[in-house]
């Protein structure tokens, strides 16, 4: 009677270790084949990132008067999306035009849906009205102005999501930024391609 505990009580510890190593393997199992089929769909989908450029800027109405200024800038922002199965939602769009770090105009843009393959056009007009601006810049501004042109940076922030057959993402928050924009004071000057700087 004793013997036959005793095998019993040998017996238990083996089921239980079996039990756990077999559980073990399942979960091993179960995160190969969720990693094979995130690897999958990544491959088949082949996510390409999108491309901006700036493809047009000018300034109207400028007027810098004891470090108040008055203006309106126009620019014209192509989105390239490469990808052949991703489109894109822009639900928010804010864009915002700086020179030397100080924000000189800001303004949100119309929401769209961008198709896969597909270029869109983003313009956005942002006003700077009587904007108190600091000695220094307004000095550095007035000097750049007596060329007939300036130099700007344009940043756009958005929410977006992205849309794969039926299903969409959460929504995501990009950041497009196009430095050294020269925009000209007069209207007949070339304006040179930016392209941007994007991160997702």
């Amino acid at each position: 009677m004793a013997g036959n505990t005793s095998v019993a009580a040998q017996q238990q510890p083996r089921r239980k270790f079996s039990l756990v190593r077999c559980v073990a393997t399942c979960l091993l199992a179960l995160i190969v084949l969720v990693g094979l089929a995130v690897l999958i769909a990544w491959l088949v989908i082949s996510p390409k990132k999108l491309v901006y450029t700036l493809e047009n800027g000018s300034v109207q109405n400028f007027n810098l008067t004891n470090n108040h200024l008055n203006a309106t800038f126009d620019f014209v922002l192509r989105a390239f999306n490469r990808n052949r199965r991703i489109s894109v939602y822009y639900d928010y769009i804010e864009s915002t035009v700086t020179y030397e770090d100080q924000t000189l105009a800001f303004n949100t843009v119309d929401p769209f849906f961008q198709p896969h393959r597909n270029v869109s056009r983003i313009k956005p007009k942002l006003v700077a009205l009587n904007l108190a601006m600091s000695p220094s810049t307004s000095k550095d501004l007035m000097i750049e102005k007596t060329s007939k042109e300036i130099q700007v940076d344009v940043h756009f922030k958005a929410r977006i999501r992205l849309k794969v057959g039926t299903w969409k993402s959460n929504h995501r928050t990009l950041r497009i930024v196009c430095y050294s924009v020269t925009v000209h004071l007069s209207w007949y000057k070339h304006f040179d391609r930016v392209p941007c700087e994007a991160e997702l």
